[in-house]
């Protein structure tokens, strides 16, 4: 018996067989709101922090809500059947701890440079890129990314009040949205 190797198959998707396979409107939303970030590292936790705040105070069924946590893959495959998303982290830009920028995501999205990037370094920007490639015409018509400026990133820390308060901030944006005020619970 001989065998030929491996076969090259050509596919601009690869991943479209495993998405087509989730029932249609299975995943659909008005709004995803992902918080991306580390809550082991003090004020890197923000955005999980942030969607456990936001379901505590209840979620329309028009919302999904995602941590994202550190896995900035997951956060491209969360993004499928939403119309809309947000997405929170926290940054380093030497900007006054707890200050919020706001990012359209368009700005943001292009394929960052992949060489000598794996898993660990796969952050939401990534995920942006990555999503708008694997989702195509299924791509949010709409991202939003609020940064939180950072004053700590020590291991075992809390989240700082000048980085609540800018996550305050945050929240009171995300729940002033239609998908929220608009929607039943």
């Amino acid at each position: 018996m001989t065998s030929t190797g491996p076969t090259l198959r050509t596919q601009v998707n690869p991943y479209a067989a495993l998405l087509a396979q989730a029932p249609s409107g299975v995943l659909a939303c008005e709004l995803a709101v992902v918080g991306c970030g580390n809550l082991l590292r003090a004020d890197d936790g923000v955005g999980p922090v942030l969607v456990r705040r936001l379901w505590e105070g209840g979620v329309p069924s028009a919302v999904r809500l995602v941590d994202g946590g550190t896995a900035g893959m997951d956060v491209a495959f969360q993004m499928r059947g939403a119309s809309r998303v947000i997405v929170v982290d926290a940054s380093s830009t030497g900007a006054e701890p707890g200050t919020v920028h706001q990012i359209p995501g368009i700005e943001v999205e292009d394929m960052p440079p992949l060489s000598g990037l794996h898993t660990h370094s796969f952050r939401w920007d990534h995920a942006l890129a990555f999503a708008r490639w694997l989702l195509g015409d299924e791509y949010p018509s709409d991202v939003t990314v609020y940064l939180i400026e950072a004053a700590d990133f020590a291991p075992g820390g809390e989240i700082s009040a000048p980085v609540q308060h800018g996550m305050n901030i945050v929240l009171d944006l995300i729940r002033r949205d239609h998908a929220f005020r608009d929607a039943e619970r």
